[in-house]
C-alpha cells in the first residue's frame, strides 16, 4: 500500500503506529504514517508520490531520539534492516546504505581486516543516523573515513556529493534542505600486520560504564569544549535524580532511564532540569544531543 497507490511500491506503510514500539527509550505517541522501504529503488517510488506539504521524520534504531507523547504528524521513515546492503567496491572503498547498523559495519570491516572502523560497534544506531549527527565513541567519529555520500530528496532523487561538501563539527553535521542521506562511501585501510580488533574490548568498557540494557537514548548532552557532561552533571548533585520516573542513571549521569510508566514529558522535564541546574552551578550550557520530536498531548 502507498499513498498515491502506484503498484511500484512495495513497503509497508501503517497508519498510526505507536512510536514507543521503535525507540529505545520505548516512549513515543503514534506517528500518522509509519513507512518501512524494501529497498532503496522503493524508497525513491515512495517519496516521488508522496506528497509535497507532508513533514518526513527519519527513525533509525530510535536511539538520540525523543518523541513526545503527542506522537509524529507527519511521515515516518524507518530505513532499518530495509536500506541495509553493505559491500566492498573494486577500488576498496566501502559502500553502506543507512539503514545498516553501526555494530554491523564494524562487525564488517573485522571480516575484512580493514582498520579504524571498530568504534562504530559503540554506537547504538544506524549509519544515516550516524552521518546526520557525526556519531561517535571511544575517539573515533562517523565522518572521519566518509570519502562521498549519497543523498536523496524529497522527491525520491538521488545525488552523490563529495565528504567536502559538508560542515563537519562535533556532533553536528549541515545538510542541504530537504535531503537526507541515503548511503554513504567510507574508506578504511587494511589493517597493519599482526593487528588485532579491539572490537569485544571496546564493548566491554562501555557495559562496565555505561547502563546497557535498560531504556535510554545514548548520551544525552554533548561534551561542552574542554568538559565531560557526565561530570558536571555528578558534580551537580543529579546523578540518580528523577523526575517522574525518568531518572538520570545512577551508573553514568549523561545517560536518562524510563520506566514502563515513563512519558515522554517526564524525561523532556528532567532535561530542562539538568540544563537549568548546570547552567546555574558551572555557567555551563549543555546542549542536548537527542532530537526531540512530535507534539505534546
Amino acid at each position: 500500500m502507498n499513498v498515491a497507490g502506484k503498484q511500484s511500491v512495495r513497503g509497508k506503510l501503517r497508519f498510526d503506529e505507536p512510536m514507543s514500539k521503535h525507540t529505545s527509550w520505548r516512549l513515543g505517541g503514534p506517528a500518522d504514517r509509519y513507512y518501512v522501504p524494501t529497498d532503496l529503488q522503493d524508497l525513491q517510488d515512495f517519496l516521488a508520490d508522496l506528497e509535497s506539504d507532508i513533514e518526513i521524520v527519519w527513525v533509525g534504531l530510535g536511539s538520540n531520539l525523543l518523541v513526545r507523547d503527542g506522537g509524529i504528524r507527519g511521515q515516518v521513515i524507518a530505513p532499518l534492516n530495509a536500506l541495509r546492503e553493505i559491500r566492498l567496491e573494486a577500488d576498496g572503498s566501502l559502500y553502506c546504505e543507512c539503514g545498516v547498523s553501526c555494530a554491523k559495519l564494524a562487525k564488517f570491516c573485522q571480516k575484512h581486516e580493514l582498520a579504524g572502523a571498530d568504534f562504530f560497534a559503540g554506537i547504538p544506531g544506524t549509519i544515516g543516523g550516524a552521518l546526520a549527527m557525526n556519531a561517535g565513541a571511544f575517539g573515533g567519529e562517523t565522518w572521519a573515513d566518509v570519502e562521498s555520500v549519497i543523498m536523496i530528496d524529497r522527491h525520491g532523487k538521488l545525488a552523490e556529493r563529495s565528504a567536502a561538501d559538508f560542515e563537519v563539527q562535533y556532533r553536528q553535521v549541515r545538510l542541504p534542505l530537504q535531503e537526507w542521506f541515503a548511503a554513504a562511501r567510507f574508506r578504511f585501510g587494511p589493517r597493519a600486520p599482526g593487528e588485532k580488533s579491539n572490537i569485544r574490548q571496546l564493548l566491554k568498557q562501555r557495559n562496565a560504564t555505561q547502563p546497557i540494557g535498560e531504556p535510554s537514548c545514548g548520551s544525552v548532552f554533548k561534551n561542552p569544549p574542554g568538559k565531560y557532561a557526565a561530570q558536571l552533571i555528578e558534580a551537580a548533585g543529579l546523578k540518580g535524580f528523577c523526575l517522574g520516573t525518568a531518572c538520570v542513571s545512577e551508573k553514568h549521569a549523561n545517560f536518562i532511564i524510563s520506566r514502563a510508566d515513563t512519558t515522554a514529558s517526564d524525561v523532556e522535564a528532567l532535561i530542562e532540569h539538568v540544563r537549568r541546574i548546570v547552567a546555574d552551578r558551572f555557567d555551563v550550557d549543555l546542549e542536548p544531543e537527542v532530537h526531540i520530536v512530535g507534539e505534546t498531548l
